[in-house]
């Protein structure tokens, strides 16, 4: 397509967005569209796909008796699903504000002559941080009895605090039974939300700040990467790293163990694959029209690719989870089936049957058959013609060996029907290695290969979307074909020995051709031991002598260093032996001794409410450790009140800037909005009554400043300041930290 007729469909576009509701031309249709709520109906497309319903009959994957009720729940609009998001006591505190209040107040009532159903927990899922509500976007956006409650949804789901993720998608990152010791591989995990389930599980310990484990999450597509970081920095997390790669070849990164380089194995890893997603009809409603049985045909090599290039990453005895929103065997039993015949024994289906009591679900199939685009039917490799065999592959026929299918307990499967409990369709499956792949037992072979090493072919850093990812290293494809780690470790070893790389200074790839929309990465640079930058900032914190400063991170070599992240030890590991390879995001967690100002639960109120509040405005107890303080950065830090159970019971730590004579936080405006919340303001009605600062403008935290003393002061003291341990968005000058 043309720049110009780019510019007109553009320009179209925007029109189409500008029409009122109920104009002509398909207006009307447009504006059912928009307000066709979460389930993202499209009342205007018929519900019916023929061929679909022959396949999937034919496959008998719905139990007999019930396929009316399954075709009927597909052309229902799928129910709205939240789940509660951050760390234990801000969830729980977020899940008491919601049960209490706003589910209370839908009770009993009733929205254009109908009942509203108060939201359910997922009975599946624990700690009830989960729930559905069949209420429509169109509804609460629609009635002035909701007004409170969808308020309330739209400013936390910005926030984060709430994830309006499907439910099913919930099921891997559970089955996956991650521990904080876990390290993790997220390996197709954009848009991010079963991400951020993960890097939960790895702070189930709020005493614990630096978990062993960490989450490496790669996605294939450069920008959706953007939509992983947005995810998950507002989980100040220093052990969640995003990487940019083709999963099916994502290459072995190496650690140091002791001084010697060795292959990182992964405990956990999650492989939900990209897949055609007719389990996602009740959302997706251009599914109905445009399903055809080809769109699986074409993924099923690259999902087995994916799940093959994962299980070579897993440790023995680690657990992987294989996920699709596809009904299809073609997707599904038929990768888990060629996987576990190709692993020859190396891996086994987990009966995870007893894992998520109350989830409804049904075994996988040990029969299938392979269906055309055009309805014809092969039931085993030897009927395929030879012009269809670019089309259809011998694995995506079941086993023909009777016992060797059996063995494989293909039926420890999960298969979702979404009229089982009112979702959508989804499969998984559990994994576990018991030991090497084959092809990594066997002796080396060298054939033809002179004995000085050649130099490894450097893989992209930064895949662009719609360019083909690189294929996997000549290092990589050694180890595929045979060469046991040691001798890769020997090499890489080598090959990093002969570079020009300094200590601590994790640079970009070597320079090569430039690619079109190519990704140009800054360097990860390690503060050394005697940086000049760090003893001002520790001594203006007071920070513990057991502060990690070998973690600290800038992202320049010259210059002034603005910004520093912190990092767990162990990503530090990783950066630092493969950071030719590696590219990420990382939010500082920071341990400070000094410049904490303890307030009270109306001293909150009075900064979240007041853009720049004078010193004397607060209580008395945070006045007397504020007014001695020097200018500069601060951190504001509630603590709860355990014998007034009826106030906020999470710890908060804001961070904000001491003035002369004032003081301010430095909060974003969903996050204003979201602690007064949790203290028990109705936002709306504070605004409409007493014309608090909670204007769109003033709670941005963006607003002039008292006195002026900030802006100048800010450039002026960054070496003793906070801003010159800036971590971004997440730190002073960013994001509140709750714990």
């Amino acid at each position: 397509m043309g720049r110009r007729a780019r510019c007109r469909r553009l320009q179209q576009q925007q029109q189409q967005r500008r029409r009122p509701e109920g104009t002509e031309d398909g207006a009307e249709g447009a504006g059912k569209r928009h307000d066709a709520g979460w389930e993202g109906g499209y009342p205007e497309i018929v519900k019916e796909n023929k061929l679909f319903e022959h396949y999937y009959q034919e496959l008998k994957i719905v139990p007999e008796g019930e396929w009316d009720q399954f075709m009927e729940a597909l052309r229902e609009p799928l129910p709205a699903t939240l789940r509660i998001t951050g760390y234990k006591s801000h969830a729980k505190e977020i899940l008491h504000c919601l049960k209490n209040k706003y589910f209370k107040e839908l009770e009993d009532l009733e929205v254009d002559g109908q009942k509203v159903e108060v939201p359910q927990p997922l009975s599946w899922y624990p700690e009830e941080l989960a729930w559905h509500t069949n209420l429509s976007r169109k509804i609460l956006r629609k009635s002035p009895q909701l007004e409170k409650f969808h308020q309330f949804l739209v400013s936390e789901t910005e926030s984060g605090n709430i994830s309006r993720q499907e439910a099913v998608s919930m099921i891997p990152p559970l089955l996956l039974n991650a521990q904080p010791h876990h390290k993790i591989l997220d390996m197709c995990a954009a848009p991010g939300s079963k991400t951020t389930q993960l890097i939960e599980m790895l702070h189930a310990d709020m005493n614990v700040p630096f978990p062993e484990g960490f989450v490496i999450a790669n996605d294939v597509d450069n920008k959706r990467c953007y939509l992983l970081v947005h995810q998950a920095k507002r989980l100040s997390s220093p052990c969640i790293m995003v990487v940019n790669h083709d999963a099916s070849s994502i290459p072995r990164l190496m650690i140091d163990v002791n001084g010697k380089k060795e292959v990182l194995f992964y405990d956990r890893i999650l492989c939900d694959v990209p897949c055609s997603g007719d389990g996602t009809m009740r959302k997706n409603i251009d599914v109905w029209k445009k399903w055809t049985t080809l769109n699986s045909l074409q993924l099923h090599g690259l999902q087995l690719r994916i799940a093959t290039r994962g299980a070579e990453q897993l440790v023995e005895g680690g657990r992987m989870v294989y996920s699709t929103c596809s009904l299809n065997p073609i997707e599904d039993e038929a990768v888990i089936a060629s996987l576990l015949e190709k692993s020859e024994g190396a891996l086994e289906l987990a009966d995870v049957s007893s894992e998520l009591p109350g989830l409804k679900w049904m075994p996988g199939l040990t029969q299938w058959k392979v269906m055309t685009k055009d309805g014809q039917w092969f039931a085993e490799w030897d009927e395929v013609p030879h012009s269809r065999h670019t089309q259809i592959r011998p694995t995506m026929f079941p086993p023909k060996d009777p016992e060797k299918l059996q063995a494989m307990h293909l039926e420890r499967c999960l298969r979702i029907l979404p009229h089982h409990q009112n979702t959508g369709g989804f499969f998984v499956a559990v994994l576990v290695k018991k030991s090497s792949m084959p092809w990594n037992k066997r002796p080396p072979k060298l054939q033809g290969e002179s004995a000085k090493p050649r130099d490894p072919v450097q893989s992209s850093p930064a895949v662009p979307t719609g360019e083909k990812a690189e294929g996997p290293s000549e290092l990589e494809r050694k180890l595929d074909t045979g060469i046991g780690d040691a001798e890769i470790i020997e090499r890489t070893e080598d090959l990093e020995n002969n570079g020009n790389k300094k200590d601590g200074v994790c640079g970009p790839p070597p320079s090569k051709k430039m690619k079109l929309f190519g990704f140009k990465e800054d360097p990860f640079v390690f503060i050394p031991e005697d940086d000049p930058l760090f003893p001002p900032i520790q001594k203006f914190y007071a920070l513990d002598p057991s502060f990690p400063r070998m973690n600290l991170l800038t992202r320049t070599t010259e210059g002034k260093k603005r910004q520093l992240y912190m990092v767990s030890k162990e990503l530090r590991n990783v950066l630092l032996n493969n950071s030719e390879r590696m590219k990420g995001i990382y939010t500082l967690y920071p341990f400070i001794n000094s410049r904490i100002i303890t307030v009270s639960l109306e001293d909150v109120k009075t900064l979240l409410t007041q853009e720049n509040p004078f010193l004397r405005k607060l209580s008395n107890e945070a006045y007397i450790q504020a007014k001695d303080l020097v200018k500069g950065s601060v951190v504001l830090k509630y603590e709860p009140d355990p014998t007034k159970p009826d106030t906020l019971q999470c710890p908060i730590v804001l961070c904000g800037w001491r003035g002369k004579t004032s003081i301010r936080t430095f909060v974003p405006k969903n996050e204003r909005l979201h602690y007064l919340r949790m203290m028990g303001l109705e936002v709306l009605a504070e605004k409409r009554k007493e014309g608090t600062a909670l204007t769109d403008e003033s709670a941005a935290s963006s607003g002039p400043l008292e006195d002026e003393e900030v802006s100048a002061d800010q450039k002026t003291e960054q070496t003793a300041s906070p801003d010159a341990t800036s971590t971004g968005s997440d730190s002073v000058g960013g994001a509140t930290v709750s714990r």
